[in-house]
């Protein structure tokens, strides 16, 4: 792919072109917006930020060109949220509430909830967790029950121990309990996009407190096929580590009983940007069938010699007494932001319901 064919950078959702539709937009909506000021400021240096540097820059410009009360900017902002017309670009107006706000926690709160609407004030919400936990999280009890899916979600997602871009709580990380109430309203939901975010949130939890994730979710009702979801998606992490308990709850059957026939990788020699091929052959040797949760698992080479391990999903099988499965599967082995490769022979493993059973590799040159 071409510097051309590449996707745009993250950062250019906030590009002089929004930056100048929020200019435009804002000063149609409050005719004494100074919508060259804002603008002024809002692109200052503006090639030099980051994504999220360019979303605080945005919400500091509006402040200093917004009505200097509180209440009177927000009425503006109301307005204008529905003429953003883009989810991550809209975080620029809780961004505000959490920046502006946190003396207002009424007017905040009211502020958050509609605004959420149009993106997401997941990140914004938890600058007031970190003010007034237990206020701050009776709200967001209350937000679990709301008739909107986005308010419901946020009240999982703005309360995740250690949700991605923004900083941790700690205080949940240490005890998770205080959520409780939030994760039992929402075991079931309809929206998908809601039961996402919990199965995101005890997943966080699994991170720091395992047991307490088992012992909360071994009460839900697997029967109903949302909880389901949500717990088998929520125990990721620790079914990739091969915790029993959780295989358990996600309905495997235990340790494996099972021949490994085949197992191999292709080609054993790449160079980076290639692809690699799984493919492996097991058999039964149950009497009974058998719930196969099967993964493998790379042992990446870093750049002092050593490995690090990341497991990969490969399929849920059910498998009948003698019977035999083919497996396949083949990825490209390329860098990415959060993985830099460096060559050196890479140990694959096949691992059944949290067992290795099969080991085989591929060396890669770059």
């Amino acid at each position: 792919m071409t510097e051309a064919q590449a996707a745009p950078a993250l950062k250019e959702i906030f590009d002089r072109a929004r930056l100048g539709r929020f200019a435009s937009e804002t000063a149609a909506i409050a005719p004494g917006f100074d919508a060259e000021r804002f603008l002024l400021l809002a692109t200052d240096n503006l090639d030099a930020l980051g994504i999220m540097q360019r979303l605080r820059q945005t919400a500091v410009s509006f402040q200093a060109t917004l009505p200097t009360n509180y209440g009177e900017a927000l009425e503006v902002l109301h307005a204008l949220a529905p003429r953003i017309n883009h989810g991550f670009a809209s975080i620029v107006l809780p961004e505000f509430v959490a920046l502006y706000g946190q003396e207002h926690f009424d007017l905040s709160m009211r502020a958050l909830h509609s605004f959420t609407r149009y993106g997401s004030a997941e990140f914004a919400i938890r600058h007031f967790l970190l003010r007034d936990f237990e206020r701050t999280l009776a709200v967001m009890v209350n937000w679990a029950e709301d008739d909107n899916e986005h308010v419901r979600r946020l009240a999982s997602e703005g309360s995740r121990p250690r949700l991605p871009w923004s900083f941790n709580l700690k205080t949940l990380i240490a005890d998770p309990s205080p959520t409780a109430p939030i994760l039992e309203t929402l075991k079931s939901d309809t929206s998908l996009y809601v039961r996402k975010s919990v199965a995101n949130h005890l997943n966080d939890i699994t991170k720091d407190n395992p047991d307490k994730v088992i012992e909360r979710v071994g009460d839900w009702d697997m029967q109903n096929a949302h909880t389901a979801w949500i717990v088998k998606h929520a125990l990721r992490t620790l079914v990739k580590k091969g915790d029993a308990r959780a295989l358990h709850l996600i309905g495997s059957t235990g340790t494996p009983q099972v021949s490994v026939e085949h197992f191999a990788v292709k080609p054993a020699r790449i160079h980076l940007g290639e692809r690699i091929t799984l493919d492996a052959r097991i058999a039964s040797t149950a009497s009974s069938s058998q719930k196969l949760v099967i993964d493998y698992a790379v042992h990446y080479v870093k750049k002092a010699g050593s490995a690090s391990k990341k497991v990969f999903k490969l399929k849920e099988i059910e498998l009948a007494p003698s019977a035999r499965a083919e497996l396949s599967i083949s990825q490209v082995v390329r860098d990415f932001t959060t993985r830099k490769h460096h060559a050196g022979h890479h140990r694959v493993e096949l691992i059944v319901n949290g067992e290795i059973l099969a080991t085989s590799g591929f060396d890669l040159a770059l």
